[in-house]
């Protein structure tokens, strides 16, 4: 069993729902591009995840899912450094959901988060189905699947992960131990080092007598730094500290993501739903009208009437567009009735109309070279399977599915 490969891997997913819009861009795009220079990314279409609520019309499915890869493209997801591909194009995601799911207690499911908020909020649509009671396991799939390091999300959806590390804690209880573990373990041992195995034994000692964290970590950090050890025998030692087997299936870590306050057009969350969003590839012209009409603090009715920044969803904006000494002189301007509303918006204005004409006009190239686009999510999807192949292949050896 090869078992994982150490990596600093990142993964993460976002269904396609038409065209994508400032609040989409802001709460996780950028944040995207900034972690594909940092990381080994590979970030996908759901077009499976998509039918977990929306299967009862999919006539759209397939323009949405293009609409979203010239999006990502034109903000700025470079296909050179990051993996970026269609869910469905890599079927080992659906055999691992299926595979995952033969060990997943029902209530697992059922008491996660979003299971019942959603069934709330989308109370006109019949989410009494397999699909949508596991599609966290099908996240967790997506997830386990590339042996991600990492997980990128808000505060919001750490429960998700969590439900992720669980399966994956499961399943290496159930099948992760080898035969003559233990003889293996006790060679790796030796392949550090006299000085360093006998570090390690005190150490391990020192964790699983004592519940000593600190032992426990210094133990992990001189089993990585070692560079005399193979890949599985260092998977080996890392399981051997805890008292367990091979982790198969590596715990994935959350990676805590700043995602911005994005205020829609009325105020509220920028939403598709809502109908209060400006779109990546919107025209100048209805961008400027959309601003000059946002909402502001109520409480200016007139000209003359102070406000306050602090309740003012455009406000909100200049916190992520403008620089300190522009959030200055709004905040003033507002709270001295200084300065109008629409003075306010125009600085906004402005850097809203050139971020998005420059998105615009990257999408037009993708969209004049459709075949270029298909091309480079092909590709991704290829490469995406060959790390997928991998991680099912000891998946199908250790549940013993490998029979020839």
């Amino acid at each position: 069993m090869s078992g994982p490969i150490q990596n600093r891997r990142v993964l993460s997913g976002m269904r396609p729902s038409g065209l994508l819009h400032l609040g989409n861009y802001h709460g996780a795009l950028k944040n995207w591009i900034e972690l594909q220079y940092q990381y080994e990314c590979y970030f996908f279409i759901a077009d499976w995840h998509a039918l977990t609520t929306g299967y009862e019309d999919t006539s759209k499915l397939e323009e949405y899912v293009w609409t979203m890869a010239v999006d990502w493209l034109a903000a700025g997801l470079n296909p050179g450094v990051a993996t970026l591909f269609i869910q469905s194009k890599v079927p080992e995601h659906a055999e691992l959901h299926l595979l995952l799911s033969m060990i997943t207690p029902l209530g697992w499911l059922e008491r996660a988060p979003s299971y019942k908020d959603q069934q709330l909020q989308l109370a006109d649509r019949d989410l009494s189905t397999y699909g949508f009671l596991g599609y966290p396991l099908l996240q967790s799939a997506d997830i386990l699947l590339y042996r991600s390091q990492y997980v990128p999300v808000g505060e919001d959806q750490v429960a998700h992960v969590e439900i992720t590390r669980e399966v994956a804690r499961r399943f290496n209880h159930i099948y992760g131990r080898e035969p003559e573990f233990e003889q293996k373990v006790e060679k790796a041992i030796k392949s550090l080092g006299s000085r360093n195995s006998a570090m390690y034994r005190t150490l391990r000692k020192e964790f699983q007598e004592k519940g000593n964290g600190d032992a426990l970590a210094r133990a992990r950090a001189l089993v990585e730094s070692n560079a005399r050890l193979t890949v599985a025998d260092r998977d080996r030692l890392s399981g051997f500290l805890e008292g367990s087997g091979i982790s198969i299936l590596p715990e994935p870590e959350v990676l805590l993501t700043a995602t911005p306050k994005v205020p829609g057009l009325d105020g509220r969350k920028m939403s598709k739903s809502y109908g209060n969003t400006i779109g990546l590839r919107e025209e100048p012209d209805s961008i400027v009208k959309k601003l000059k009409a946002m909402q502001t603090d109520p409480a200016r009715v007139r000209r003359t009437d102070p406000g306050n920044p602090e309740i003012c969803p455009v406000f909100d904006l200049h916190r992520i567009y403008s620089d300190e000494a522009t959030r200055g002189w709004a905040s003033a301007g507002c709270r001295s009735a200084g300065i109008g509303c629409l003075e306010c918006k125009q600085p906004l204005i402005e850097k809203v109309v050139a971020e998005v004409t420059g998105m615009r006009e990257r999408a037009r190239d993708y969209q004049d070279n459709p075949d270029l686009v298909k091309n480079l999510l092909a590709q991704g999807a290829e490469k995406a399977r060959e790390t997928a192949r991998h991680t099912l292949d000891d998946v199908r050896r250790a549940m013993h599915l490998r029979a020839e």
